[in-house]
């Protein structure tokens, strides 16, 4: 089963937009195939029809992981004979965390025939869409890991945001601490026992003033956990879709 939240860039859309382009492997026969079955719920109300849905409703695909393998295709944008970079659609972890098929699995079951399974240099969220690099060779996996441990390569992140920053350009400094008991991210401006600097530059790419949003590329310099969430949001620029509330 998959779920999806409508968020604002899908409000007033059609049912199949919304889901073939939240989950890209679902091709659009098999979305018809599963309605027609009536295996797609809206709002807890199954429906048969390619209706319009809604900022805010709750979407629920009952498919079998089986049924979505077979249609799951791999979006290949650079290969050579070190590495291969996919871009990773959202609703997809890049190692299994879970009972459901990872990236790194279906990157590894089309080389099955490779004596070395090509591996993932880094990960970015299961609802983060991007692309990830894929090392094919035992040194080429060694070089890159080594690359990102010393910032060697750069890592950016586009992120919608409702707000727009007077500052185009910043780094932003603050702490974050996480609590594991109750499963929430808190971010304070100064040093709190058990939290943790983190650093968030951000730089304006795009403004957009009749819906008071921005555009913007983001660079960290620390990775923890929800870094880009929740320190958005405590700056007061919250990421459009992003539905969790951040302390």
């Amino acid at each position: 089963m998959q779920k999806i939240i409508v968020n604002k860039k899908y409000n007033n859309k059609k049912l199949k937009d919304v889901i073939c382009s939240t989950l890209p492997q679902i091709s659009p026969n098999l979305f018809f195939k599963t309605l027609r079955n009536k295996d797609i719920k809206v709002n807890e109300k199954r429906v048969h029809e390619n209706i319009t849905v809604f900022e805010g409703d709750e979407i629920l695909v009952y498919i079998p992981d089986s049924k979505i393998d077979s249609n799951f295709q791999l979006d290949i944008v650079y290969e050579d004979e070190n590495i291969l970079v996919i871009n990773k659609p959202y609703n997809i972890e890049v190692v299994k965390t879970n009972n459901q098929k990872s990236l790194t699995d279906y990157v590894q079951a089309k080389y099955s025939d490779q004596e070395f399974k090509p591996s993932p240099c880094h990960r970015i969220d299961r609802n983060t869409s991007g692309l990830v690099l894929f090392a094919k060779n035992k040194e080429a996996l060694e070089v890159l890991l080594n690359k990102f441990k010393n910032h060697e390569i750069e890592k950016h992140y586009l992120a919608l945001v409702y707000g727009i920053p007077k500052e185009k350009s910043k780094k932003c400094e603050a702490y974050l601490f996480k609590d594991s008991k109750k499963s929430k991210v808190y971010i304070y401006d100064d040093f709190r026992k058990g939290s943790q600097k983190i650093i968030t530059i951000y730089n304006v790419l795009q403004e957009y003033k009749d819906s008071n949003t921005a555009l913007l590329d983001i660079q960290i310099e620390t990775g923890r956990t929800h870094q880009i969430r929740a320190h958005l949001a405590h700056l007061g620029y919250p990421i459009i879709g992003d539905r969790k509330i951040w302390h």
